[in-house]
């Protein structure tokens, strides 16, 4: 009811022109909220493909770095053999960020709502792979930490057992890649 009082009011006081432009004007205010909103969507996507996969990696690196420090109190001449079991859950924090990069590259570009809830959903597959294959890679490097206790020659086994749960991660990541870029902006 407001717009019609309104515009009745812009029709009774301006020239037609001015009254075209007003109208225009008010309807481009209007449109921003919905760009606006696919600007946050996409922001939102880029922010949950690093927060997600960044929590698995942190969760992930605690189960070998806690067996690691024990196996090291007794063996520090173990240390080379178990940082590739520690550092491995960390890089699907890597490929969060990457999504997330991915997604920041294209911000500037969006501007409906449906692009930024298309770059939020892409964001899904490197976030929840990151975040599950991180924290399940932990758990394996922690038993390939307990691996080289045992028999410290043996550390590449575990490296390969956990390196497969990788494989998933990666996928996510390609996924993710793949729906980002067929965002048509």
């Amino acid at each position: 009811m407001n717009q019609i009082l309104l515009l009745t009011s812009v029709f009774a006081q301006t020239p037609v022109a001015d009254t075209v432009t007003t109208v225009v004007e008010t309807t481009a205010s209007v449109a921003a909220p919905a760009s606006q909103i696919g600007f946050m969507l996409a922001l939102l996507g880029a922010a949950v493909a690093a927060l997600l996969a960044g929590i698995g990696s942190a969760i992930g690196i605690n189960y070998p770095a806690r067996a690691a420090d024990g196996v090291l109190s007794e063996s520090p001449e173990k240390f080379g053999s178990l940082f590739l079991l520690v550092a491995l859950p960390g890089t699907q924090g890597f490929y969060g960020f990457v999504g997330a990069f991915l997604i920041l590259g294209k911000l500037a570009k969006v501007t409906t709502m449906e692009q930024g809830l298309s770059l939020l959903i892409a964001s899904i597959p490197v976030a929840v792979a990151g975040l599950v294959s991180a924290i399940y890679q932990g758990k394996t490097c922690a038993a390939g930490v307990q691996l080289v206790a045992k028999r410290a020659d043996q550390a590449m086994k575990g490296v390969i057992n956990a390196a497969l749960i990788e494989t998933y991660a990666v996928l996510g990541l390609l996924v993710s890649f793949f729906l980002i870029n067929a965002v048509k902006l």
